[in-house]
């Protein structure tokens, strides 16, 4: 199986280089800055215990690809992007291959099944940064991160047995599971303070918003009879598999809104966050002003060009009511 990995950012650039540190066969989607770099020095990869640099092939686009039957497709670009990828992918007579959806949200799984019937969700548990072209951080150790994988909308198969003994060899524990998006939903919920950590900045404190956030979205998620499994700091796997630490010589961890802003990419994933949360309150009735605040802030952040860190806790709660 080859890995296709549509996004070399922070969680495909690790999953890249830990695939071709692990010997498998890996081709990476990528643009820009990012795209020189791989293509002139390689990907480097940090975490707390190795600091590496490996050769990745990489292209800029669908286009540049003979796509064959035994290729996976990994999507790692954010839910904002994935409707170009998908029609690229499209274009290119990319069919019965299968697509897993290695994204924040709950959305991608959706839109990919538009098109493609071989779909498989991707919880993805895996602390890293990508602020420098070249190099992506991951934050974890021994493993590198945690993945459930299943098909989209239920099931696994043989494609999910496959990814995971490969994610396995590559350093990740991977996990078959029948009802992923439950398993999806549960990163969702640890997701919906990413606008808080980016608009505050890594450490500060948020006065109770991400619980406040948090206890709107449940409410909706029951209303709307989502059931949801709990990924957060006490699935039991973590403990002696994902150690989240600091990496010497970097920054610390700072979320993927965060990232973005601080990269200046000129969006964020926010609408398929909180925004998920607003969706599912307004078709079933139920309030969520602290969500739908935070699409307000993030849209904010957006135009008034504003890095991690530059509004207080005060400023969020003036923004609420």
């Amino acid at each position: 199986m080859r890995f296709i990995v549509y996004g070399v950012g922070a969680v495909g650039g690790v999953v890249a280089a830990a695939l071709a540190r692990s010997g498998q066969e890996v081709l990476g989607i990528a643009r820009g800055a990012q795209l020189k770099a791989i293509r002139t020095h390689g990907l480097r990869l940090k975490t707390p215990e190795i600091d590496e640099t490996h050769s990745l092939d990489c292209v800029g686009a669908p286009a540049e690809i003979a796509f064959g039957p035994d290729d996976a497709i990994l999507m790692c670009m954010k839910t904002q992007h994935a409707e170009a990828a998908l029609d690229a992918l499209v274009a290119e007579g990319v069919r019965d291959q299968p697509v897993f959806c290695l994204q924040n949200g709950v959305e991608n799984e959706r839109r990919a099944l538009r098109r493609f019937a071989n779909v498989h969700g991707v919880t993805v548990l895996l602390p890293s940064t990508f602020l420098e072209p070249g190099k992506v951080v991951c934050h974890a150790r021994p493993r590198f991160g945690i993945f459930d994988v299943g098909r989209y909308p239920g099931g696994t198969d043989a494609a999910d047995a496959a990814f995971c003994a490969a994610m396995n060899r590559a350093n990740f524990a991977a996990y078959p599971q029948p009802e992923v998006m439950r398993s999806k939903y549960g990163k969702l919920l640890m997701n919906l303070g990413n606008i808080v950590m980016a608009s505050l900045g890594p450490g500060a404190g948020d006065g109770g918003l991400h619980e406040r956030l948090k206890t709107e979205a449940q409410a909706v998620l029951t209303a709307a009879g989502i059931a949801v499994t709990d990924v957060g700091r006490d699935d039991p796997r973590r403990a002696g598999i994902l150690d989240v630490t600091d990496v010497p010589g970097e920054a610390p961890l700072g979320g993927s809104t965060a990232q973005s802003l601080q990269r200046g990419t000129g969006s964020v994933e926010t609408d398929f966050l909180n925004g998920e949360i607003v969706l599912l309150g307004r078709l079933h009735g139920i309030p969520t002003p602290a969500n739908a605040a935070m699409l307000d802030l993030a849209a904010r952040m957006l135009r008034e060009d504003l890095r991690p860190g530059a509004l207080t806790a005060a400023d969020l709660r003036a923004l609420i009511g």
